[in-house]
């Protein structure tokens, strides 16, 4: 369950967090590695994605419809990859020990049983409570799903070990598996983040340089691929601010990211006063940008007549860019490359939208983009005459260190600071290179080994 996402190269839809995996793995993407995504749309209600395509919506009152109509999917995905790989990692959602939802679960302890595997608890003992976690978690599960459990570990501790030994020897006796590692708390993780747990705790660092930019970021209901902004997060010169309500502060720049129910987020926008902080943006020489479901509420309307994402028919958008947007059925999922029109500077990303947005006389196109393995060229996304309204659908689009600094240094030429060079960066293997590294000095990979080693022989043995 995330609104996090990312496109595989026959253009299907997964999770951020497996395409992120599958980088670890060195493997191309596929929807064998998530056949069945939630993307929430508000508290009850949420699109089913299953096999990287759009299978329709899903309320909270019927959600045994993922098991009933969903599980044969995932059987037949892990029958696949069970086939081609000597090593199959399944990862739980949530909490295994969720009881009011035993009967409908099809991706913890339901599918260990399907594949007859061994398990390994992690508890994140930064969000408090971990020791009851592991023990109530375990106390929970039937006996036909204890036995699955042989072992655990404790992840972002911060402190002395020697300090929590007690405990974990306490936790072994009770539970009789043991701890396999204390993985450290680690502030310098530069590897996307999985979904809204990472969102709701991120923090920009504190930047005390006197040519820091302010830019703000909309915290909008069911935001999806905050992941956009990681990469301005750790720029020098930048101190993102997380915006829930509306505010005075002097902004140089303010973000609407891309969010899974659109006309929600106007509603939100709207309510708090955010669309004011964009107005005030403008007036005092800044910049107002909007990705994916950002972009289509700085238009004049936003269309729904065949309720893909609401009961609204038709909203008026804010107003800051002359485009307005229809919503379809069939959903885009494509990666891209292209430049950005007026510079000529490369950009790369992805898109992941339902919306098909319209460019009236005041607005001019931004990019100039192809589809992953198509040689057409198209226009997308949208600026204002004066350049400093932008919109587009293309997330990923800050990751490019040339646009980024591009981007950056005219917001410092508006305050009449010097532009800055773009600052080297690492790729995405070698962080994972670093975490891999950092996550082995804290565990002991020698018992996960065994462990791993006897579940695959009692595989074998039971057929």
């Amino acid at each position: 369950m995330s609104n996090n996402s990312f496109v595989t190269p026959d253009g299907k839809e997964i999770g951020r967090a497996q395409a992120v995996q599958a980088a670890a793995c060195r493997l191309a993407l596929r929807t064998d590695f998530n056949p069945v995504l939630i993307k929430p749309e508000g508290d009850r209600r949420a699109q089913l994605v299953v096999n990287g395509e759009v299978y329709g919506q899903l309320t909270a009152k019927d959600f045994g419809r993922v098991r009933r109509e969903c599980f044969p999917s995932v059987q037949e995905a892990f029958a696949r990859l069970s086939q081609e790989f000597d090593l199959v990692i399944l990862e739980g959602a949530g909490s295994p020990a969720e009881i009011n939802l035993r009967e409908q679960d099809i991706v913890n302890m339901r599918m260990a049983q399907e594949a007859k595997a061994p398990v390994l608890l992690v508890a994140d003992i930064d969000r408090g409570g971990a020791f009851a976690s592991l023990v109530g978690t375990v106390t929970l599960l039937t006996p036909e799903e204890r036995r699955h459990v042989q072992g655990f570990l404790i992840n972002k501790f911060r402190g002395e070990e020697e300090l929590l030994t007690p405990g974990i020897r306490a936790v072994e006796a009770m539970m009789g598996i043991s701890c396999l590692g204390v993985v450290h708390h680690w502030g310098d993780l530069q590897v996307p983040q999985e979904d809204s747990v990472g969102w709701d705790g991120w923090v920009s660092r504190r930047q005390d340089r006197a040519d820091a930019l302010m830019i703000g970021v909309a915290d909008v209901p069911c935001i999806s691929n905050f992941t956009d902004f990681e990469s301005l997060r750790r720029e020098p010169d930048v101190q993102l601010v997380r915006l829930s309500e509306g505010t005075d502060q002097p902004l140089d720049a303010l973000i609407f990211p891309g969010t899974k129910n659109t006309v929600e987020a106007l509603r939100f926008i709207k309510a708090r006063g955010l669309d004011q902080v964009a107005r005030r943006v403008l007036a005092g020489g800044g910049t107002v940008i909007g990705l994916c479901g950002g972009f289509q509420v700085l238009g004049k309307k936003i269309l729904d007549p065949e309720a893909v994402e609401s009961k609204t028919s038709e909203m008026e958008g804010l107003g800051l860019l002359d485009v307005a947007t229809s919503f379809a059925a069939n959903k885009i999922t494509v990666g891209v490359s292209g430049v950005h029109l007026e510079t000529g500077s490369p950009v790369e990303g992805y898109e992941v939208h339902m919306g098909r947005t319209n460019l009236g006389a005041g607005a001019v196109p931004l990019l100039e983009v192809q589809t992953t393995g198509e040689s057409d060229k198209r226009k997308d996304g949208a600026a204002s005459g004066d350049g400093r309204v932008l919109g587009t659908y293309v997330h990923g689009l800050f990751d490019a260190p040339s646009f980024r600094r591009l981007f950056l240094n005219r917001l410092r030429a508006a305050r009449g600071w010097s532009s800055l060079e773009p600052m080297p960066e690492s790729s995405l293997d070698q962080e994972l290179d670093r975490l891999a590294d950092f996550v082995a000095r804290h565990i002991d990979l020698a018992a996960v080994d065994a462990i791993v080693e006897r579940g695959v022989k009692a595989v074998t043995r039971d057929g």
